[in-house]
């Protein structure tokens, strides 16, 4: 997103992939083929958007190269139950984003989880001053990223909950705009949501993509 469109190209985002957090639900046992079903929907909504939309961030000139999107194959293991440990740490810091400035961003707190028997956590976010305050915004890298996935990160958006109990779906991560059209201001996510691990679920770059450094 270009500098001083980051309020809107939230809402974009939230526009374009509605179904995603509606349809962050518990899968009862024997629905798998009803979330890959599901999944698979959502993402031909976000093709048709990216595709249709006159504010699509994916440049017309480039809408046959990248679309539509690729991804890993939908895998329900990469969708697991997550804690969230408040932080009562009222400091803004300024995360980096891919055209040079700085967001202001106040970490909420660490999303503990467990992913293929290892204990993980991602810190989840919210940008300082936001008028939205009901969505937890997650960045983050891992083992994938440059060979398989955007080097500048994933990203996973998170309805906020009561209960501080929240689903994080793997299979959901997407990648920022800027991947799409350097114009966008995406920011990178901070060392400590550097994941250890692969993570082979969610957008992917394709084939063509791999090595870029776009």
């Amino acid at each position: 997103m270009s500098t001083g469109r980051s309020a809107k190209a939230f809402a974009l985002h939230v526009a374009a992939v509605t179904l995603t957090a509606a349809a962050c639900t518990s899968k009862p046992p024997g629905n798998t083929q009803d979330y890959v079903a599901k999944v698979t929907a959502e993402r031909a909504v976000k093709d048709n958007y990216l595709r249709t939309d006159k504010e699509s961030p994916v440049p017309p000139e480039r809408r046959d190269e990248l679309l539509p999107l690729a991804y890993f194959p939908i895998d329900p293991e990469y969708d697991v139950p997550a804690a969230l440990k408040p932080s009562n740490d009222p400091t803004v810091i300024d995360m980096p984003t891919s055209t040079g400035t700085q967001r202001k961003m106040r970490r909420v707190g660490s999303l503990e989880f467990s992913l293929k028997g290892q204990p993980l956590k991602l810190t989840a976010f919210v940008e300082a001053g936001a008028p939205n305050l009901d969505k937890l915004f997650v960045p983050f890298n891992d083992l994938s990223s440059t060979t398989e996935t955007y080097p500048g990160g994933r990203y996973i958006d998170l309805d906020r909950t009561k209960t501080g109990v929240y689903e994080i779906d793997f299979n959901r991560a997407y990648h920022p705009y800027c991947y799409y059209n350097p114009t966008w201001e995406c920011p990178y996510p901070p060392p400590e949501n550097r994941l250890k691990v692969p993570i082979r679920a969610g957008e992917k770059m394709k084939k063509s993509e791999v090595g870029s450094t776009k």
